[in-house]
């Protein structure tokens, strides 16, 4: 669950970060960004719990939690910036709205393969939310390894101004694809991309090992 800790008594100090960027917005802009924060982090807040219901009813309905973990995150307000300066985008709260969809995000982490497209297909059912995007890189993985299912779902809050759907970015992928893309980034964030690159085949093999390994575990649950 995602506690949101942006809020207008912090807005000189927001200010003071956006400043390097487009010359910085207004304060009138920043308390936008702050408004912004707050409906976002309900937005993921929903969904977890959404997550949480679905994992509680597999386990009365068929004795099983198809969902091992679930973690959430809030883009921090630099890193958001630098996402904005990187894509020569104006720093507004409505651009942010129009063209960011990674604001707020969820890990999802299942126990087998399956799984991965069960979340996703009770996800999609659910008639109070919408489908904005997929990337399935289970079966289409990047040249590195790495694999996992991407979704971009907008989610409905209630506010006191009325309902707005809002899209929160959702990552789902098992326990082994987790540990690959968990120690290759930390392989990555402690050394330059030419002293990766030597080991980019092994890394590789290394992601396809644990999927076999994932398939044939898939293969004697479904045996039992």
């Amino acid at each position: 669950m995602i506690h949101n800790k942006i809020n207008v008594f912090n807005v000189e100090t927001l200010h003071g970060q956006f400043q390097s960027f487009d010359g910085g917005p207004a304060i009138a802009e920043v308390i936008k960004f702050v408004k912004l924060y707050q409906l976002y982090s309900s937005a993921a807040n929903e969904l977890f719990t959404k997550l949480e219901n679905l994992d509680s009813e597999f386990q009365v309905m068929h004795d099983y939690n198809p969902i091992h973990a679930i973690d959430s995150r809030m883009k921090t307000p630099q890193s958001l910036l630098d996402k904005l300066n990187r894509k020569k985008i104006k720093v507004t709260a409505a651009n942010v709205q129009a063209k960011i969809y990674d604001v707020a995000g969820l890990r999802v982490i299942t126990n087998y393969l399956n799984d991965i497209y069960t979340i996703r297909d009770l996800l999609v059912n659910e008639s109070d939310i919408e489908l904005i995007k997929e990337k399935d890189y289970l079966k289409n993985p990047k040249s590195s390894g790495y694999r996992s299912l991407h979704l971009v779902l907008a989610i409905p809050v209630f506010q006191s101004t009325g309902l707005k759907k809002v899209p929160v970015e959702i990552q789902i992928r098992t326990i082994g694809m987790d540990m690959w893309a968990s120690l290759e980034h930390k392989l990555r964030y402690k050394n330059s991309d030419d002293s990766i690159t030597k080991y980019a085949q092994k890394l590789e093999d290394y992601a396809n090992q644990l999927l076999a390994i994932e398939q044939g575990m898939q293969v004697i649950q479904q045996n039992l």
